[in-house]
């Protein structure tokens, strides 16, 4: 009995001091949605959500966070993205507990969701946040069917070159497919491919939807990003089928994706009743 409650006593002091450093804004979302945000000690310059995020130490970008910075603090555990396997590996030859995600597709952000929430033993929150992401889906299925949808991320004023999009092995490709209908671009081009103009016309999609979380910050009217779309001979454009998702959830796979979710399934209902 008494070597139960030493155990208890012992695993106890452990999550009381338990030091997280986020390196990532979905893995600092995720963590603050599963009841641990205050556990969170350092994370990076893009983690802004939610607010309490800005207070926290920051250990530099998403692509270059100090090692330096990390260890300062102290950490009990670093939780990163593949972007940062160099890190991990520093870390790891450092003896810091480190756990590396990937979270790109559905699959794997469902899969990241659960194993934060059993390496901070918060599995029945997890879960919950997973059925709360598979429910939403569901919820797009028979609304339209068969459209090419392409989805563009960036604040495009001009059409003539570089516009990035959600190509394959994305989750935003498997929202399209869990809806019914097909990305638009149909190539082996992974992750956020840049097109040009040639390119998107040859697309042909019916839907645009337009990722511009910074439009307001770069003081940019809904004219001007929908406009040039519809001067391009493609079926978006004829039936003025271009929207725009202005959030910064939007880009960011965490808790929040079910937000997305519900505002995906709008547009659909609006392109269906428009068309």
């Amino acid at each position: 009995m008494k070597k139960l409650f030493l155990f208890l006593a012992l695993s106890v002091t452990i999550l009381a001091n338990e030091r997280i450093v986020a390196l990532s804004p979905s893995v600092n979302e995720i963590v603050f949605a599963l009841g641990k945000g205050d556990k969170i000690v350092g994370n990076t310059s893009y983690c802004m959500y939610p607010e309490e995020s800005l207070k926290i130490s920051k250990v530099g970008g998403y692509f270059n966070p100090s090692l330096e910075k990390i260890l300062a603090l102290n950490p009990s555990i670093v939780i990163m993205q593949e972007n940062n396997y160099k890190l991990a590996q520093k870390l790891q030859l450092l003896k810091i507990k480190t756990k590396v995600l990937k979270i790109d597709t559905l699959s794997n952000i469902r899969n990241s969701i659960l194993e934060i929430g059993d390496t901070l033993e918060k599995k029945e929150k997890a879960e919950e946040i997973v059925k709360n992401i598979d429910k939403e889906l569901l919820n797009l299925k028979g609304i339209t069917k068969d459209k090419r949808i392409l989805i563009v991320i960036g604040h495009n004023t001009s059409l003539a070159s570089r516009i990035f999009v959600a190509g394959q092995n994305l989750y935003f490709e498997d929202i399209i497919n869990a809806s019914g209908n097909k990305n638009a671009l149909q190539s082996k081009r992974k992750g956020q491919p840049v097109l040009n103009m040639e390119n998107i016309i040859a697309c042909n999609p019916d839907i645009v939807i337009l990722l511009a979380h910074s439009m307001q910050e770069k003081g940019l009217s809904r004219e001007q990003l929908i406009d040039p779309w519809k001067e391009l001979p493609i079926n978006a454009g004829k039936t003025n089928s271009i929207y725009i998702i202005n959030k910064l959830y939007a880009g960011i796979p965490s808790d929040r994706l079910i937000y997305f979710l519900q505002d995906f399934q709008g547009i659909l209902v609006e392109y269906k009743k428009n068309n």
